[in-house]
């Protein structure tokens, strides 16, 4: 039986340097069995101040902790590294950065909760974690949940958002089960969205924000070809501008 490993770094920063001080995890063997992580780690990497601002985790919380490859977690996260397994994020491309640049070279089949609620939920105007936690109604059942767990909620803490995730994946296999009927897994149809680049309906930032992306390729396609040349564009709308622009 596949296990699915949910998990969210917290780190010293976002740049090539940094790296992760905080790891919260949850190991799903069975709706009965779910291993639950939350763990710190040292690093002589400094934190950066907008980092703190962030988690609130600063240099002294961390000063004897042990390091990454010390903990529990990374030991079962190298442990179960097969492609039968999951390991699932909310922006999987980032977290996964930061464990490969302690060493990890990955084998799981990925699900990105990010790009699936995109996706799955696309006139949602935002899909951010904790905008859908509240938008999906999480916060709902949320409370029980950790209860459960002996889980502590606070937001932009590893283990606090990996609990929201947990929720939003459930919401999201329901929803592909919905909208791809012909496939029985719905863990597969979670892989194939993760695997597949979104095209954007509207603009989220910018002069255009707000804007169907259509409206603009045929009013600005200067702009849109801007942007395609000057800026440092994710995956989703690289991909959508060159569907546009092309």
């Amino acid at each position: 039986m596949p296990k699915y490993i949910l998990f969210d770094t917290e780190t010293t920063g976002n740049q090539e340097q940094d790296r992760i001080i905080q790891i919260g995890a949850m190991i799903v063997h069975n709706k009965d069995q779910i291993d639950v992580f939350d763990e710190l780690c040292s690093t002589e990497v400094p934190i950066t101040l907008e980092a703190m601002e962030i988690h609130n985790i600063t240099p002294d919380v961390i000063e004897n902790q042990p390091l990454y490859n010390e903990l529990e977690f990374v030991q079962k996260l190298e442990a179960y590294n097969d492609a039968e397994n999951y390991l699932i994020a909310h922006n999987i491309k980032f977290d996964l950065s930061m464990v490969e640049k302690e060493g990890f070279d990955n084998n799981y089949t990925l699900i990105d909760t990010l790009r699936c609620a995109k996706h799955l939920l696309p006139d949602s105007p935002y899909h951010r974690l904790q905008y859908l936690r509240y938008a999906l109604g999480l916060y709902k059942t949320e409370g029980a949940e950790a209860d459960k767990l002996g889980i502590t909620i606070k937001a932009h803490d590893a283990i606090g958002d990996v609990l929201v995730m947990k929720l939003l994946l459930s919401k999201l296999v329901v929803l592909a089960k919905e909208q791809f009927p012909e496939e029985p897994n719905p863990m597969k149809t979670l892989d194939k969205l993760t695997q597949t680049p979104v095209l954007m309906k509207t603009f989220k930032f910018g002069k255009h924000k707000g804007k169907e992306v259509a409206d603009v390729a045929k009013e600005d396609a200067g702009y849109m070809n801007w942007m395609k040349n000057n800026m440092d564009l994710d995956e989703d709308m690289a991909f959508t501008l060159d569907y546009y622009l092309g």
